[in-house]
């Protein structure tokens, strides 16, 4: 135990973000630097209970207690041993995961849990400047040769697993760059690029080849990708997007979110100068209340929109947990996260149960504003609340209402995989699809979900995939396919 008072003598802390007016004006991380004593004694209250209940809040299982344990005594190398025993890429899901292992955490019963995802990022940020992330390449080749379609986080976790255990592995990317969404739909402020890169570069070093700008089922077809390779893995996400059919749809201004935020990333990529899609001086609407929605908002904000709204079809979600959603369940609580917290400081308004009736035109073919109504619900369906309709001036809309599963057209309607009743890919026990020698994890088989189980079944599936070719393995096999988490 890292110290058996230290959940009684140390409070919850974060670090600090820079003020708002400092971070709207550039791309960087919002958070300013946590002193490292403040990091070990965050990890000094974590309890290391009988039952670690952030095992199961945790889709990965890290092994919470024992590197928390580490930490507090300063033993940050075996920290970093035990972090990446789990996990591929700390620095990702401390960045961006919404820590299920913190709802779950038995502290968090009737105290502030412990800082468990701030503690993660910062064992892996130190093990990245000691130099103790090398690369790992395997001591003997299997000869083997995989395909990986799809570079986000799944198809990385998994590529990394299976050129570790000695394959030959090809990710295939049909961006002009690897990192699926990590690299195009997360914004710069959330996870700087830099990290990222670090990693590919370590999975170049260990003998993963990446192929990027090629879009598989139309630049190669699916049977020639099964001739070339004895495994294929699919791991392309749940990038169906959610649309909005409502009347005005075509007008211009009216973008989907993963049309937004990408070229906002290509300029910090130095593609271009400013974005084709810009918010700058816009009255800007974000329809969705979730994650990719306030990465518009933030996006919009370090754009210099006129004014930013974020509506949501949902009623206000509770700052505490309900009593229909207990410990050690994740509840939907309200976030105030950094974008939000900008949001409000700059005078933007996130409006809860409100529907969008109509996109409205300037008569030229342009957006100028919203028709928008409250609504009860969801019980009632979102019915309309009479006498609640208004415009919301706008010149641009985000539309961030989720995803509905893969795209079918392409790939997979060429490989004919089974599919499930969410229009997911079906996999049996070890990831395999109905088709021969094909897989698939990650969104593409789970639905829209979280990176921290993107990577789980990324690793999960690379278990699979070596079993399949060797017919045995070493790698974990932490979740089947159809496991649920407390999230």
């Amino acid at each position: 135990m890292a110290d058996p008072k230290g959940f009684l003598t140390a409070g919850r802390e974060l670090p600090q973000r820079r003020p708002v007016d400092v971070r709207i004006k550039s791309w960087t991380e919002v958070y300013e630097e946590f002193a490292r004593p403040k990091v070990e004694r965050q990890a000094s209250r974590c309890m290391d209970c009988g039952i670690p209940f952030c095992h199961q809040g945790c889709p990965l299982g890290n092994l919470i207690p024992e590197w928390n344990d580490l930490v507090y005594r300063g033993d940050w190398h075996d920290a970093i041993e035990r972090l990446h025993a789990t996990n591929n890429f700390p620095e990702f899901t401390g960045r961006l995961c919404p820590a299920p292992c913190e709802s779950a955490c038995v502290l968090g019963i009737n105290q502030d849990p412990v800082t468990i995802k701030r503690v993660e990022v910062e064992i892996i940020d130190r093990a990245w400047d000691e130099g103790w992330v090398r690369p790992r390449p395997p001591a003997v080749r299997t000869g083997k040769k995989v395909a990986v379609v799809g570079s986000g986080p799944a198809g990385l976790a998994a590529a990394q697993q299976l050129t570790r255990a000695g394959h030959d592995v090809t990710v295939y990317e049909r961006a002009d760059r690897v990192g699926g969404l990590l690299r195009y739909g997360i914004p710069e402020f959330k996870m700087e690029k830099r990290h990222l890169d670090r990693r590919v570069g370590q999975m170049r070093a260990e003998g993963t080849t990446f192929k990027t700008s090629v879009n598989v089922g139309v630049d190669i077809t699916a049977d020639e990708l099964r001739e070339r390779y004895d495994a294929v893995l699919l791991t392309g996400g749940a990038t169906a997007w959610r649309d909005l059919p409502v009347p005005g749809r075509d007008l211009r201004g009216v973008h989907q979110a993963m049309e937004y935020l990408p070229p906002a990333n290509k300029v910090q990529e130095g593609d271009f100068p400013a974005s084709p899609i810009p918010a700058t001086g816009k009255d800007v609407v974000v329809i969705g209340g979730g994650d990719t929605g306030a990465d518009c908002v933030g996006t919009a904000l370090r754009q210099g929109a006129a004014s930013v709204t974020q509506l949501e079809i949902m009623p206000t979600p509770p700052r505490e947990r309900p009593g229909h959603q207990p410990w050690p369940t994740y509840p939907m609580l309200f976030k105030m996260e950094s974008a939000h917290e900008e949001l409000r400081d700059l005078g933007g308004e996130r409006l809860y149960a409100i529907s969008t009736v109509e996109f409205l035109g300037d008569g030229d073919g342009n957006l100028r504003a919203l028709k928008v109504v409250g609504v009860e619900g969801p019980e009632t369906g979102f019915k309309p609340i009479p006498g609640t309709e208004r415009e919301l001036p706008a010149q641009l809309v985000t539309l961030a209402m989720g995803f509905l599963g893969p795209e079918r057209e392409g790939l997979l309607d060429q490989l004919g995989v089974d599919l499930d009743q969410r229009g997911s890919v079906q996999r049996d026990a070890d990831y395999a699809t109905s088709v021969d020698k094909v897989f698939a994890a990650g969104d593409m088989g789970r639905g829209q979900s979280l990176i921290v189980w993107a990577i789980a079944e990324g690793r999960a599936a690379a278990h699979g995939v070596d079993k399949f070719l060797t017919g045995q393995t070493v790698l974990p096999y932490p979740i089947p396919p159809t496991a649920r988490s407390l999230t």
